[in-house]
């Protein structure tokens, strides 16, 4: 079974503010449509920290590649399609850049849903064949 989502930062806001006005922990979960231990962990991280951000926004690795350099990988696979991943690992770390590794540049290939593919082998047509696929 998997966690429940954050509640929305609106939610958040409103919890906080429910209990500056003075309402219970009860009311204030029935009008949020959230548990009560929720609404107690709020508003004590609000009272110790001042803020009601989610931990789990930044969860797991940072990528390596962002965006910036998602679309000039982008553009240096279209300059030309037959390269190998190790040809553009080596254009990618010559720009100011990060130094990555192939395997980084092949995953976000992947991500990008830029996969290398071999053209099917097929027979030709025989005079026979011609007349009849027309």
């Amino acid at each position: 079974m998997g966690k429940a989502a954050d509640l929305s930062e609106f939610d958040r806001e409103q919890i906080v503010m429910d209990q500056r006005l003075g309402t219970s922990i009860t009311e204030t979960a029935r009008l949020v449509g959230c548990s009560r231990s929720a609404v107690a962990s709020i508003h004590a991280k609000w009272i110790n920290d001042g803020d009601t951000s989610s931990r789990r926004q930044g969860v797991g690795r940072p990528h390596l590649i962002k965006e910036k350099g998602r679309r000039r990988l982008s553009r240096l696979v279209k300059q030309n399609r037959r390269q190998t991943v190790a040809q553009l690992t080596a254009q990618y770390n010559a720009g100011p850049s990060t130094s990555v590794s192939e395997h980084t540049v092949q995953r976000t290939l992947l991500d990008m849903g830029l996969c290398s593919r071999r053209p099917t082998r097929v027979p030709l047509l025989i005079k026979r064949h011609r007349p009849r696929r027309l």
